[in-house]
């Protein structure tokens, strides 16, 4: 995700000489070097103001105290599950803490992300973050509490997704169809409906409707996936992710 960023943030025109990767692993900075000639790749934080940390969990507090170190004076943290009580904390009074949660469309500029900010953060601070986590697709403003919730839907939601794909190639392929001629009729279905969903200002149900003639093919597919308990499934999982994520805030 963290190299995702880099790559928006300079397609949208941020001067790469003004952006510094820092990666403790020596083989993922040869790597990142590879990627991005332009910018600066090091093993340790150098002087910054604003620094996004894309870590895992348990490391999230100590780039915190890194960065602030270094002299970051606000810090963007895409970290999962990581308040921004316990990131403050770690900063002290030295930096602000903006979380996110985007999610891994932001590898193909498509990405949607939510932030949540406590009240000391300035106009400027929350813009800033917009702005970088813009780069890579779509930014809305939500209160911490629901970032649980943000976590579970589009931050996870990629992955129920690609899990239909699995299930749909999987079908079709039992039914007769080519592993290749599957595979690429999923991924179109995929692509199509999300780009109808995008441009059309009709909300989902509309759209379902609109393609389920009555007692038709489609037709007997929905009420075979309800009889099937689909939504309760979706339910099922919205609320296993919610629970998760709270478990790893707390």
């Amino acid at each position: 995700m963290g190299s995702a960023l880099v790559g928006g943030l300079i397609n949208n025109g941020w001067a790469p000489s003004l952006i510094t990767v820092v990666e403790l692993s020596a083989d993922r900075r040869v790597e990142l070097r590879q990627m991005f000639p332009q910018i600066k790749v090091s093993e340790a934080p150098e002087s910054c103001e604003s620094v996004v940390i894309a870590v895992k969990p348990p490391a999230a507090v100590g780039a915190c105290t890194a960065a602030v170190a270094a002299g970051a004076n606000r810090i963007l943290s895409i970290v999962a599950g990581i308040s921004i009580e316990t990131l403050q904390r770690a900063c002290g009074d030295s930096a602000v803490v903006i979380r996110a949660m985007p999610n891994t469309p932001a590898l193909v500029g498509k990405g949607a992300s939510a932030i949540s900010f406590p009240p000391r953060c300035s106009e400027t601070d929350i813009v800033w973050a917009e702005k970088v986590l813009g780069s890579v697709g779509t930014v809305v403003r939500v209160s911490e509490s629901q970032m649980d919730v943000v976590t579970a839907i589009s931050g996870s939601g990629p992955a129920y997704v690609f899990l239909l794909a699995e299930a749909l190639i999987s079908e079709a392929v039992n039914q007769g169809l080519s592993p290749q001629v599957a595979d690429g009729l999923v991924r179109q279905l995929l692509v199509g409906s999300a780009a109808l969903l995008s441009a059309s200002p009709e909300a989902p149900a509309v759209l379902r409707e609109r393609v389920t003639s009555p007692n038709g093919t489609t037709w007997a597919a929905i009420e075979a996936l309800e009889q099937a308990g689909f939504r309760a499934a979706m339910t099922a999982a919205v609320t296993a992710a919610v629970r998760r994520s709270r478990e790893m805030g707390a």
